[in-house]
């Protein structure tokens, strides 16, 4: 019987759609482990899953049965892999699994800071609505998304889902390619500056590397347009946070929206935090990924992973 060890599955979902892996063994579920809990935690796993934990020596010394460990996400930055290939310890990760979600994300973002609508609802619900003689409001101008220019940085799976979605609602799409692959798109390629020059919406779909480390600084948010839209769901670090919460302040673009910060969560020292004005600035805790349907691909890819690597049949 496989012995199988969540070592945060509280990042996965509720904890009951977890339980199907109980058809493939024993199952073990922590809420959350920090990084010097886990190593006495896992002596007898045959499979670890993990979304956000590390995987190295210090918290596998012990595990002297692991064969096998589950990355519950895309990116493998958690893992040492010198150290697992010279343990033979196996691991897999799972791809694809939430780009409907993240471009969904995206245009909510999008759509909701262009339309002001925490400034409208507000309007309605603190009673200014009811005393009005007139039957509409016009305190919070916005723009039809037709016409407008939307710029893509990171045209990947989900930056090519996004632009789906903005030629959907009439928008131009322009994109730069932080890797300089996925080149042949059916869209307009322009540089890093006539984009942020050009955009009324920039959308960050691109992963942390050398090349976007910080990309969005200072010098890059003087460059948009004072009425832009900025989204970041690809990597916090990509965004200096200084610089972005200071271009809100000085009026510089006209607002942000991020679910990813360059620590989660977030601390409370965060700049962003002084900005109290959701018309302005919106933050979600790193949920773009996490639709219902993404996490049920993700657990069940998972699944799947540790059937073939076992040869498991139904």
């Amino acid at each position: 019987m496989l012995n199988i060890v969540f070592v945060d599955a509280d990042t996965l979902g509720e904890r009951g759609e977890l339980d199907f892996f109980e058809k493939l063994g024993k199952v073990t579920k922590y809420p959350h482990l920090w990084e010097h809990e886990v190593s006495d935690k896992v002596v007898d796993a045959d499979v670890i899953v993990s979304n956000k934990v590390p995987m190295n020596e210090k918290t596998l010394h012990l595990a002297k049965n692991l064969k096998l460990i589950c990355v519950a996400a895309t990116g493998i930055n958690n893992l040492d892999l010198d150290y697992l290939n010279q343990r033979g310890i196996a691991w897999r990760n799972v791809a694809g699994y939430s780009t409907h979600s993240v471009a969904q994300n995206t245009l909510a973002q999008v759509l909701y800071l262009e339309q002001a609508l925490p400034f409208y609802d507000r309007y309605v619900k603190d009673g200014d609505y009811a005393k009005s003689p007139i039957f509409t409001k016009f305190g919070a101008p916005y723009h039809e998304l037709a016409g407008r220019t939307w710029g893509i940085i990171g045209m990947g799976a989900i930056g090519q889902a996004v632009a789906k979605l903005a030629e959907a609602f009439g928008c131009q799409v322009i994109y730069f390619s932080t890797s300089g692959k996925n080149t042949d798109q059916p869209y307009e390629q322009v540089s890093f500056d006539e984009l942020l020059e050009r955009s009324d919406y920039v959308t960050v779909h691109a992963p942390l590397n050398d090349q976007t480390m910080g990309l969005m600084n200072r010098e890059a948010f003087k460059k948009m347009k004072k009425d832009a839209i900025f989204v970041n769901v690809g990597r916090g670090p990509i965004v200096v946070e200084e610089d972005l919460a200071e271009a809100l302040q000085q009026g510089e673009i006209k607002a942000a929206g991020l679910d990813v910060l360059c620590v989660e969560p977030i601390r409370e020292d965060n700049p962003l935090l002084q900005i109290k004005d959701s018309t302005k600035l919106l933050i979600t805790p790193h949920i773009a990924w996490a639709s219902v349907e993404a996490r049920y691909r993700l657990l069940h890819t998972i699944y799947g992973q540790i059937q073939e690597f076992f040869g498991i049949g139904e």
